[in-house]
């Protein structure tokens, strides 16, 4: 029987998935960087594209590797509070700061966070509700029902980050079922090799030849379906199946192509990829809102840019940069609840003399 990949703690951490989650981090932190340059240049809509499902779609299947099943008790609860709930609402007062320092309106978001932070707000809700999805019968299947369904439903929009909670659930489970043990023949038969090198570059076929037919509403994930393809209405929801089962199949294919080994650098680097998600906005904003990136104009500096974006996932996720700005990913939480209950020590039953020698039994 195939043990399952080692789950990642504080003290024994598995460099694949930290390999992987710098790829991912470091893919999202380019295309913020030059998003906003899109429009001019046909190659970062072909970029955005062929990478889509690995940037949001392989950090939710991450995130889920790092959740567990299991039922939330009250150290749980702290910890969702202390490492999500809390760092999602001081990066979102951090972000409005920065707004208004740049000369625009200051805004408290409390239900519809700022930017990537909806990311928080979802994986919130992903914790929460785990425990729940994994008592179902079939739980993949029941999440991708409700998955395809909530596009029909106009209520579940933004607010909260309703809508990305639900549609991406299948994914996060997938994540929880792989640190799991699941499908470990894929990732370590010879077959599977060449076949997710295949699956790599006809992403980025995709993305190249066919990145201005590809909508932002079928990768948003935020909004309800539009009838913008000829299935209208009754069949928006194959595209979605066809989006969410693309983005699980070229997760699984770059996932297999990652080297397993300990990286110089990258997997330390990965293992800052929620402090590199957190921070990046914070560092780019100023320079978007500037003009400065707007000042690219040939494609040499378009990929000095997107080197620079590369650079700064790795400085942010350096150990010196998460050493610092702990307080704020991490935030102390012990003085808002009561002392955890002392752990009950066991007590040994120790058998009477005249036992002693013989076999010693208690008969209820």
């Amino acid at each position: 029987m195939e043990k399952p990949p080692p789950r990642a703690t504080a003290r024994t951490r598995d460099p694949w998935w930290d390999n992987a989650r710098f790829v991912s981090a470091a893919l999202i932190v380019v295309l913020h960087t030059v998003g906003s340059l899109m429009s001019r240049y046909d190659a970062l809509g072909a970029y955005h594209i062929g990478t889509w499902a690995f940037r949001v779609p392989l950090f939710v299947i991450l995130a889920g590797v790092f959740s567990s099943g299991g039922p939330l008790g009250p150290r749980h609860l702290r910890t969702l509070l202390s490492s999500i709930a809390l760092p999602a609402l001081i990066f979102s007062v951090l972000y409005s700061l920065e707004v208004y320092a740049l000369g625009g309106r200051f805004t408290l978001h409390i239900t519809q966070l700022p930017w990537t932070l909806w990311f928080l707000m979802s994986l919130f809700f992903w914790r929460l509700l785990l425990p729940l999805v994994v008592q179902l019968r079939h739980p993949l299947l029941v999440t991708t029902v409700v998955s395809l369904a909530v596009g029909y439903v106009d209520e579940f929009g933004m607010q909260f980050s309703a809508s990305r909670t639900l549609v991406y659930m299948p994914l996060f489970y997938l994540g929880r079922q792989l640190g799991q043990g699941w499908l470990q023949d894929w990732f370590r038969a010879r077959w599977s090799l060449p076949v997710a090198v295949a699956g790599v570059l006809a992403s980025f076929t995709v993305g190249w030849l066919w990145h201005a037919k590809v909508l932002g509403t079928w990768l948003s994930m935020r909004h309800a379906y539009q009838a913008d393809t000829r299935l209208g209405m009754e069949g928006a929801w194959v595209i979605r199946l066809l989006v969410l089962a693309s983005a699980a199949a070229l997760v699984l294919c770059l996932l297999r192509l990652i080297p397993k080994r300990r990286l110089p650098f990258v997997s330390a680097l990965g293992s800052g990829g929620f402090t590199i998600y957190l921070l990046h906005p914070l560092v780019i904003l100023p320079f978007r809102e500037r003009g400065h990136i707007a000042r690219a104009n040939t494609h040499l500096e378009l990929l000095a840019l997107m080197v620079c974006g590369v650079l700064l996932a790795a400085a942010l996720g350096s150990p010196w940069v998460r050493r610092m700005v702990q307080p704020l990913t991490k935030p102390p939480v012990d003085w808002l609840f009561t002392p955890m209950p002392a752990q009950p020590t066991p007590t040994t039953i120790t058998p009477p003399k005249q036992a002693l020698g013989k076999e010693f039994r208690i008969t209820p």
